[in-house]
């Protein structure tokens, strides 16, 4: 794994569990067959850095939900839900 890669993708994704499962995930979508979002540096590139590439590029990203509960915010005097 490139670690250049790796801290660029951690400037993109601070949250670590998250970059790691984000990372597994889309490395078994491209084992399993899936055509990579950015072109490779070369032909034998791992998959792990065609993912760490994917995200600097801002082809691949996340998005985390919340509850109505987490959103709220004590002291607010309007309706949070708005902000998401």
């Amino acid at each position: 794994m490139n670690m250049e890669y790796m801290d660029k993708a951690q400037e993109k994704i601070t949250n670590i569990p998250m970059l790691v499962n984000l990372i597994s995930y889309r490395t078994r979508q491209l084992n399993a067959g899936a055509r990579p979002m950015v072109k490779k540096d070369h032909p034998e590139q791992d998959n792990h850095d065609v993912v760490l590439k994917e995200i600097i590029e801002g082809a691949l990203t996340v998005e985390m939900a919340f509850s109505q509960e987490e959103a709220a915010v004590p002291g607010l005097d309007f309706d949070p839900s708005i902000l998401l």
